[in-house]
C-alpha cells in the first residue's frame, strides 16, 4: 500500500501542529505549510516534517508549493487539510475594505486555491481526502463577526460544492465545524480544569484523521466538534 502524503496548509502551534502530528502518528509522511517559514520549521521538527513556506491566497504560491511537495516527497498529497483563516473584528461601520477583503481571501480565495489543487490532482488517481477547517461562524454570524464569518460562510459552501463534485470521483471531502474556542497560550488560554469551554487540538486532530480513514460508503461531507460543556 502506498504510503500516505499529508499537506496541512494553515500551520500554528495549536491545531495545525496537531494535525500534522495524527498523520505522522499514523504513518504518514507529513508537508506542513505557512505564510511564515521560520515557526512552521520548528514545528516539523517535532515529527520529521517538512515546512513550507506558502501565501495560500497566492495562486502561484500555492503551485510552487505542490511542486515542492511532489519533488520532495515523489509524488502528489494525498490527503490535504484547508486550515488558515482570516478574521478582523469590528463593527460593519468600522471595517475597511481592505481589511475585509484580506480576511476573506485568507478565509475562503485560498480554501479555493488549495483545494482547487488538490482535487485535479487527486481525481486523477481517483482517490484522496480534502478537509476543511470551519468555526462556529461557518453557521452563525454575531456582531463584530463580519470580517470572519463570511470568510467562514464561503468555505462551507465552497466544501459541499466540491464535495458533490469530486465524491463521485472518489475523493472525499468534508468540512469540520470546530465550535468552540482551542486550548492553547497561543489562544491566550490556559487552564487544567476539565469544565472549562476548550477544545483540545490533539482530540479535534483525531477527528480529522477519522474522517479521512472512513470508508466511502459511509462518508460524512460535515462533522462539528465541542467541548462536552458547551451549550449548543
Amino acid at each position: 500500500m502506498t504510503q500516505e502524503i499529508a499537506l496541512i496548509v494553515g500551520v500554528g502551534p495549536g491545531l495545525g501542529a496537531a494535525l500534522g502530528r495524527r498523520f505522522a502518528k499514523a504513518g504518514a509522511k507529513v508537508a506542513l505549510a505557512s505564510r511564515r517559514l521560520e515557526p512552521v520549521a520548528e514545528i516539523a521538527k517535532e515529527y520529521g516534517a517538512n515546512a513550507y513556506a506558502c501565501d495560500a491566497t497566492n495562486e502561484q504560491s500555492v503551485l510552487d508549493l505542490y511542486a515542492a511537495v511532489e519533488r520532495d516527497f515523489g509524488a502528489a498529497p494525498t490527503v490535504v487539510v484547508y486550515n488558515a483563516s482570516g478574521r478582523v473584528r469590528g463593527s460593519v461601520l468600522d471595517i475597511e475594505v481592505d481589511q475585509f477583503k484580506e480576511a476573506w481571501d485568507r478565509g475562503c480565495l485560498g480554501g479555493f486555491i488549495v483545494g482547487r489543487e488538490a482535487g485535479r490532482r487527486m481525481v486523477k488517481t481517483g482517490s484522496g481526502t480534502l478537509l476543511f477547517t470551519g468555526a462556529t461562524a461557518s453557521v452563525k454570524s454575531y456582531a463584530k463577526s463580519a470580517g470572519f464569518a463570511v470568510g467562514k460562510f464561503g468555505l462551507r459552501a465552497l466544501s459541499f460544492a466540491m464535495a458533490r463534485d469530486l465524491g463521485p470521483q472518489g475523493v472525499h471531502v468534508a468540512h469540520v465545524i470546530v465550535d468552540g474556542g482551542i486550548h492553547g497560550p497561543h489562544h491566550g488560554v490556559e487552564t487544567d480544569k476539565p469544565e472549562h469551554h476548550l477544545l483540545e487540538p490533539d482530540a479535534i486532530a483525531e477527528t480529522y484523521y477519522q474522517l479521512h480513514a472512513q470508508h466511502r460508503s459511509a462518508w460524512a461531507a460535515e462533522i462539528d466538534v465541542r467541548p462536552w460543556v458547551e451549550t449548543f
